[in-house]
């Protein structure tokens, strides 16, 4: 088994390395070739601050590369306050034909790139090809790495960014050498791509604050009791996700626009694998306001492992330890 630290992972791989990988994951989820019980959340006992921390558990296997395995992950909103990452744990890779464990790494690290990535995927088939103008709401760890997950993916050439901490806000500009905007509706007037990235319990992005062609991907709100949208944006778009299976109970915006009576059991969600096999329609128009809900599941996880699997091999990076 090689054991990988979070800076190993990162100097292994980059956003873009994942982007493949990822895309012929999501074909198989969307094929039926995997195995993916829902995301396990077991509630923690809360912060000084208040703040609701969790542990959560996603496993699965994958058929194509084979293999199956789990990320355990301590959920705690409050810790970038103090320099720590808010989401930290471990991914356990399994080889598919031995059932030994073959990878252990850092999962922040996993789940920050592969996520980015993902969203590239979604973006890359969703989105206006000329789109240029991208708008980041959200100042956390997602907020960085899918700066350079758009621009590998899309000619961006502007850059607004928006979050609730007006000091961590100029931080974020500063870093990234990016424009800042006072509000959620500034950032996104006139951007062409939207990346909601934050832990929000209640909405600030509406139908109406959206323009025709725009594109949202929505990575945020991973779990029901928290939303970063409003559910008109379901019945209002062309929404889109990358496991139906996990968005019905974990995505708060579909169920608060299933019990509003905005869908119903007939409403077409295609997942993103499903576009990308050709089986489902994408963008239909230029005109047309597409959403990429992605909440993560493990396939993803499990393809970015494989990839970071090979590159360490090959480049003889980590601690080997006998397994039997």
């Amino acid at each position: 088994m090689r054991i990988l630290s979070g800076a190993q992972v990162a100097q292994l791989v980059g956003v873009a390395d994942l982007i493949e990988p990822v895309a012929a994951a999501m074909v198989e989820v969307s094929a039926g070739n995997v195995e993916m019980p829902l995301r396990s959340m077991v509630k923690l006992p809360p912060s000084p601050e208040g703040s609701a921390n969790h542990m959560g558990i996603m496993g699965g296997h994958l058929g194509t590369p084979a293999g199956h395995g789990v990320k355990v992950l301590s959920l705690f909103p409050d810790n970038p306050k103090f320099g720590r990452s808010s989401h930290s744990g471990l991914f356990l890779l399994f080889d598919g034909e031995t059932g030994l464990p073959v990878l252990c790494m850092d999962a922040a690290v996993l789940t920050a790139i592969r996520t980015a990535a993902s969203t590239a995927v979604g973006s890359r088939v969703l989105a206006r090809q000329d789109s240029k103008v991208l708008a980041i709401l959200g100042l956390g760890e997602q907020g960085h790495s899918h700066i350079a997950a758009m621009r590998a993916v899309h000619p961006i050439e502007r850059i607004v960014a928006w979050g609730r901490d007006r000091a961590k806000l100029e931080a974020f500009g500063r870093e990234n050498d990016v424009e800042i905007a006072a509000t959620a509706e500034a950032a996104v007037e006139g951007a062409d791509i939207i990346v909601t990235a934050t832990p929000a319990k209640e909405p600030f992005l509406s139908l109406a604050m959206l323009s025709p062609g725009q594109h949202v991907n929505a990575v945020g709100a991973s779990v029901a009791f928290m939303q970063e949208m409003t559910p008109d944006i379901v019945a209002g778009t062309r929404f889109v996700t990358d496991y139906r299976l996990s968005l019905e109970p974990q995505a708060a915006e579909v169920i608060a626009a299933r019990k509003a009576g905005l869908i119903g059991d007939g409403h077409d969600i295609p997942e993103i694998g499903e576009i990308i096999g050709g089986t489902k329609a994408g963008r239909r128009s230029a005109a047309e306001i597409t959403v990429y809900r992605s909440l993560g599941i493990s396939a993803q996880d499990l393809a970015a492992a494989h990839a970071i699997l090979a590159k360490a091999e090959a480049a003889g990076v980590g601690t080997v330890v006998e397994m039997k």
